[in-house]
């Protein structure tokens, strides 16, 4: 394990790898389908970033999604979640399509303009929502959107009308409420 897994493992802030695996699971298939959810949100040739991908379990849908003309961007905190992810798109047939890029705690380090953001299950996880979110802003194009999502038994409803709040703040606009089970949730664009 290195030194940043451990601090950020030690902190609380991140789910431990070996965690993930709980959160893969056909259950989870059943109530968060990734296709479903990200159904019509990126086209073919567009470029999306999964920001807090883990193990990968919604990188996939946007890949195949993007297709081969498209890109995903793969964005991690660490190695072993981007590992993990890697070879799942590996045995999906998606690498190609699929780029993983390690963040540090301070940046996310993004040069690629995309269409669509995810940030599913792990904003809460951030210390500096505003840098956070300003970042995201930045490397989507004009008229490009971000779902964020986050868990319903772990997140308040306070603590994500903050978020929400410091998302208008950095100038997006909410445009849609969807509904996933187990999270609130909303689709801001970038005007």
């Amino acid at each position: 394990m290195s030194r940043l897994d451990e601090a950020l493992y030690r902190s609380g802030r991140v789910c431990p790898w070996w965690l993930c695996f709980t959160f893969d699971n056909p259950l989870r298939r059943m109530l968060q389908n990734p296709d479903a959810i990200l159904k019509g949100l990126l086209k073919p040739g567009q470029t999306a970033l999964d920001i807090g991908c883990g193990m990968g379990y919604f990188s996939l849908a946007p890949a195949r999604l993007a297709g081969p003309g498209g890109m995903v961007v793969c964005v991690d905190l660490q190695a072993r979640m981007l590992e993990a992810a890697r070879q799942r798109a590996h045995k999906a047939g998606l690498d190609g399509i699929m780029k993983f890029q390690q963040c540090t705690p301070d940046s996310l380090g993004l040069t690629i303009p995309a269409d669509f953001a995810l940030t599913f299950w792990m904003v809460h996880e951030v210390g500096d929502q505003r840098r956070f979110l300003g970042e995201i802003k930045s490397a989507l194009k004009p008229g490009g959107t971000l779902l964020i999502a986050e868990p319903k038994l772990h997140v308040s409803r306070a603590a994500f009308d903050r978020t929400l709040a410091i998302a208008r703040d950095e100038g997006f606009i909410a445009v849609a409420n969807p509904s996933i089970s187990w999270s609130m949730a909303v689709l801001l664009r970038r005007p």
